[in-house]
């Protein structure tokens, strides 16, 4: 399976400070708002990760990132001149995915929680059909809504619905069999002008091929699409890291812990960053 981040679009200028730096780019507490949707990805087993991002912020992806070799992993980009629509991160990968099937996640979103990576290593054997996530929230109006019947049948999928059906909100990470590309090279804007990802979930809906997993009560999503939800991000982590002692979304820890770097790389990448707390803690990692 491939991964692709889409990083950037509108949500970019949500803050004064984007006019000369990415959103994705800006700190969560400690690390790059990226880190957090690559470690999502890596935690899924996924090692080729597409980056697609605006003209003025993808060669800021490129210097921070790389070509992904330092974490035994290969990352590629491609810019989106226009924020037409989720759906369309497809299109644009469509030589990238090739014959696999393919994840999204979008660039500032975070998760944590108990089994999570459990619920990523399932969703990644996805080979037919889609698996998506249901989120529950208590005004899901931003978002696509998914309904259920009392068995947990899924009845409907809507995008920003005015009187939402059910208060399960779908966050952006989505896996999809190889079909995704044709599938979204079909699709016709909407109302918005966006080539919508709701409408790509409801093709496999209306298949039978669409799968949906809960996340529970004691799982934490935060979506950092506004200023107050980016503290609410940074504060979460800092009280995750602070009172355990590990660090969430640490990209070099969890290569090594996979087995895609070595002792050696990992203590050359802490060593590069080893005034800094980040940097020894993925050298204590060594002791």
């Amino acid at each position: 399976m491939k991964g692709i981040i889409l990083a950037g679009g509108s949500a970019t200028r949500l803050y004064p400070l984007s006019q000369s730096i990415s959103k994705q780019i800006m700190p969560v507490y400690d690390k790059p708002m990226i880190y957090y949707p690559l470690s999502t990805l890596m935690l899924a087993g996924i090692r080729e990760v597409l980056i697609i991002s605006t003209p003025r912020d993808l060669p800021m992806f490129r210097d921070l990132l790389g070509s992904g070799e330092t974490l035994g992993m290969k990352f590629d980009y491609i810019v989106q001149h226009t924020p037409n629509g989720l759906a369309q991160a497809f299109v644009l990968g469509d030589r990238f995915i090739g014959n696999s099937p393919a994840c999204l996640i979008l660039g500032d979103n975070v998760f944590y929680g108990q089994g999570f990576s459990q619920m990523l290593k399932s969703a990644g054997t996805t080979e037919d059909g889609a698996c998506i996530f249901g989120y529950f929230v208590k005004d899901p109006r931003a978002y696509g809504v998914v309904e259920f019947d009392e068995s947990g049948k899924v009845l409907s999928i809507e995008e920003k619905p005015e009187k939402p059906r059910s208060n399960y909100a779908v966050p952006g990470l989505y896996f999809y069999d190889n079909t995704v590309v044709e599938r979204a090279k079909t699709l016709k804007p909407s109302a918005r002008g966006e080539y919508e990802i709701t409408d790509l979930n409801r093709a496999y809906l209306d298949e039978g091929k669409l799968r949906v997993e809960i996340f529970g009560r004691g799982f934490a999503w935060l979506d950092t699409g506004n200023c107050d939800s980016l503290l609410d991000a940074g504060n979460f982590v800092a009280t995750i890291q602070n009172r355990q002692g590990f660090y969430v979304a640490c990209i070099e820890e969890i290569a090594w812990r996979k087995g895609w770097i070595d002792n050696r790389q990992l203590e050359k990448l802490g060593s590069e960053l080893d005034k800094t707390e980040y940097g020894k803690y993925i050298l204590s990692l060594l002791n």
